[in-house]
This record gives C-alpha cells, structure tokens and sequence, in this order.
C-alpha cells in the first residue's frame, strides 16, 4: 500500500524531485481517505492540522460565515493544501466538500518537524505552495470586493437616474394634456374676437407669469394653501370652472387677485374663463418643459460624471485634474451623501494637473470618501480640501467630525483584511488598495484621527512618471 502510495505521490507537482526514500517516508505517514459527491472534509473554524494531498477527484472551498455571495474555488487532483509548514493559520479559514469521488492522503502538522528534518528540499517547495495560495485567495478577495463594491456605486446609480427619469417621464406624459388646454383655450378666445390690445395684454401677463415662476422659490404650505384659496374663490365668484385645477399653477407664478382683476378690466366677461384657462395652460407648459430640461441635465450630468470616473475612451495614463476627479467621485456617490452629509469643497484654483491613472485615483477618493461616510453613520459634515505642498506635489485631504479610529487600531488601518465592520459588510481591503494604488503613484498617504476630526492626506506628486497600473478594487 505504501509502495503505490509514494508511486501516487511522484505525480504530484510539488514532490516530483523528490527522491524515493523521501516519498516512501511520505506515504508512510499519510493517512488516505476517500470521499463522495457532497461529502463534508473540512468543516471552516476547525483547528488546522493537517496537510492534504489531493490524489484524485476535486474539492470545492468556499468561506461560508461569509454568506452566499462568498467566492468558490475548485482544488484539483494533483495540488497540496490544508495547514502547510510555515504557515500562520491556527485554524481553516474554508469549508471543504468533495465535488465528485475523491482520493486524499492527509499528513499530520505533528509530523512536519520530522519531515522538513529528513527531506529539507520539502521545506522551499511548499513555502512556493503557500505563497501561490495566499496570491489567489487575495486575487479572489480582491473580485470579491470589486464585485461589491461596483454593486453597490450601481445600485445607488440606478437610483440616482431613476428619479429624474421617472419625472421627466412623468412630465412628458402631462405635456399633452397641457397641450390639449391650451388649444382649446386659443379656439374659444379665436371666436370671441378678441381685439389686438387685449391679446397683448394676456400675452405680456403670460410672460411676466412665467418669468416670475421660473425664478420663484417655494412657498410654505400654509402660505400657498390660503392663497391657492383666495385665487380659488376669486375664480367661483366669476364663474371659471375648474378653479381649484387652476388655482396651483397660478400661485406656483406668483399670480393673485390682484393681477386676475387687472385681466378682467381688460376683456370681456365671456372671454374671462378662456383666458384664465390659457394662461393656467401656459404656465403648466412652462413649468413641464423645465422639469423635463433639469431631469434630463441631471441624467446627463450623471452619465458624465460616470464616464470621467472611469476614463472611458481614454488612455489610462493622463494628465489629471484632481479636483475634477473629487467632484465626479462625490456626483457618483451622491446616493450616499444627499440624506445628511453635509459635504464642503474648498479647492485651490491653481492646483496643476498631476500624471497619473485617473481611473485608480476615483478609488482612492472613494473609499476614504466611502469610510468618512460610514464612519459618521451618514451624517454628518464631510470636507474634501486640495492645495500644492511646496514645488513638487499636491496634497488631497479627505477630512470627518466622526467618532474616529480608536488609538488601539489605528497602526492596523492600513493592514490588509484589518476592518472593524461586521462579516459580510467588509473585508478590510479598501484602505490598503488605498495605500496600494497612493504608492504605485511614488505618493504617500497618512492620517490623524481624534473623537470629531479624522483626516486622511493624499500626497502625489506632480511630475514623476507612475511605474504601473495595479489591480484596483472598492471600498471595503
């Protein structure tokens, strides 16, 4: 059995130079065990002290406290995992599953001293193994944390352009019966022979009326409710139908009795309810097609600040505006900032343009914008200052009146995988992209915390050329 074992053995990559007697004392001390579609091997938390040997078949693993959306990976037949030597782990971080029938040759951790002793040349090898795990467990965080992190900016996008889609949508249905008023009111007042002075003069109080409501502010509602009654029981006395329809548009342009027994004197008092009508249609035209430019400007503003974020169509590698690349940041996040973040730019006008991949930059400034916002459980007052620091660099702050980082964490910040946020809400790489992608720059990023003032401070430099592009993810 053991003579089949180390034949078994020699297929695998890791023990492939080894030599016969070194697989003989492998196999001597693995243990084998076999496993069926489904079956539990390793159940995650469990202490770590075994190394597997896969001989045949294929596991799947997978951090199941991290919920659904954790990541899978697949182990196949030929790979060496489970606690290998040198390695930190106290206790298995993955629960494992057979995927189909499958062969594995376990070796107790009591047995690595003994084993790196009398095959030395184990010892390098499985560090190389170790190493190539952690790689792809953190390339695996890293998608993980993208995928999240470009959930939630899409979510909150969505949103975002719903609201001034659905009005626009909403306002554009309504045009047509705006429409529809207004030709009426035009046909009755066309039979009525209505003089030229008197058209004038509805004409010249329709564009004072919408001059005023293009420029007027809200009213409270007490004040519009009494005087959308004042208008309303001017307009039964006269016999206008329709009154208290009519009464909203006219308050929202600023017009009362007053203006309304200006128009009277002027016509006739058949003529009265069609001009009323046509001035109401008017106005509701007016304040229709603005609705429909601010919703569609703001959708456009949206899809602009999207495509600056992320320097689509352009080269990676610019010239960059930095205060232009915080404005498209906070546009982008707007969904997070607008229920009670007070947020206050103060911007050097001269700051020079930097070179850099603008596209890494927009993460940097949303994940220390995204943690100023958390940490102030989403009010609060959120400040983001730029400003030249000396001849060579620019310094961007990202400054909150949060709680800030308690003293005993705060040499940990930056540490990959460190968050003080529950499971599943993150996984502690946003700050260390930040200090990854700050550093791939040649800048440097620092930050002083106290109860009600935490600032982050981004230096980059102006000139110096950036070595590479990294991988990029998102908040944590």
């Amino acid at each position: 059995m053991s003579q089949k074992l180390a034949e078994e053995f020699r297929k695998i990559r890791a023990f492939e130079e080894l030599s016969d007697s070194d697989l003989a004392w492998l196999a001597a001390h693995a243990k084998v065990v076999s496993a069926n579609p489904g079956d539990l091997l390793l159940r995650e938390g469990s202490v770590a002290d075994v190394m597997v040997i896969i001989l045949e078949g294929e596991l799947q693993g997978r951090r199941e406290a991290a919920g659904p959306d954790a990541p899978v990976f697949t182990i196949s037949a030929g790979t060496v995992t489970g606690m290998l030597p040198f390695s930190r782990m106290t206790h298995f971080t993955v629960t494992i599953r057979a995927m189909s029938f499958t062969r594995l040759a376990m070796i107790s951790t009591s047995d690595f001293p003994e084993m790196l002793q009398r095959i030395p040349v184990l010892g390098p090898t499985l560090v190389g193994v170790l190493a190539d795990r952690v790689r792809e467990v953190t390339k695996l965080d890293l998608q993980k944390e993208k995928l999240a992190a470009l959930g939630k900016l899409s979510a909150g996008l969505a949103h975002e352009l719903n609201n001034p889609a659905a009005a626009g949508a909403r306002a554009a249905a309504s045009l047509q019966c705006a429409l529809d008023c207004l030709q009426k009111a035009d046909a009755d007042l066309d039979r009525s022979n209505l003089g030229p002075e008197q058209r004038e003069f509805i004409r010249a109080l329709e564009a004072e009326a919408s001059a005023k409501m293009a420029t007027s502010r809200p009213q409270d509602g007490l004040q519009q409710s009494d005087a959308e009654d004042r208008i309303g029981n001017w307009l039964d006395r006269e016999q206008v139908k329709g009154a208290w329809e009519l009464s909203s548009a006219l308050v929202e342009a600023e017009v009362d009795v007053p203006d309304l027994e200006g128009l009277k004197t002027k016509i006739t008092p058949e003529t009265l309810a069609p001009a009323v009508h046509r001035l109401a249609a008017t106005l509701d035209l007016s304040r229709l097609v603005r609705e429909i430019q601010n919703s569609t400007s703001r959708i456009s503003e949206l899809v602009r600040a999207i495509k600056e974020y992320s320097f689509m169509d352009r080269a990676p590698l610019q010239e960059v505006d930095v205060a232009k690349g915080l404005d498209n940041t906070l546009t982008i996040m707007s969904y997070k900032l607008k229920h009670g973040v007070r947020v206050i730019r103060e911007y050097d006008p001269d700051l020079p343009k930097i070179f850099s991949f603008g596209s890494d930059l927009n993460q940097v400034w949303t994940n220390l914008i995204d943690n100023a916002v958390d940490s102030m459980k989403g009010s609060g007052e959120l400040r983001v200052r730029t400003c030249r620091e000396g001849e060579g660099f620019v310094m961007v702050e990202i400054l909150d009146n949060g709680p800030g980082i308690p003293q005993s964490i705060q040499s940990r910040i930056f540490d990959p995988f460190f968050t003080t946020k529950g499971v599943g809400d993150g996984s502690g790489l946003g700050l260390d992209t930040v200090y990854r992608i700050v550093r791939q720059h040649q800048g440097n990023v620092s930050f002083v915390s106290q109860p009600g003032n935490t600032v982050f401070r981004v230096r980059l430099p102006i000139k110096q050329a950036v070595a590479s592009s990294g991988e990029s993810t998102h908040s944590r």
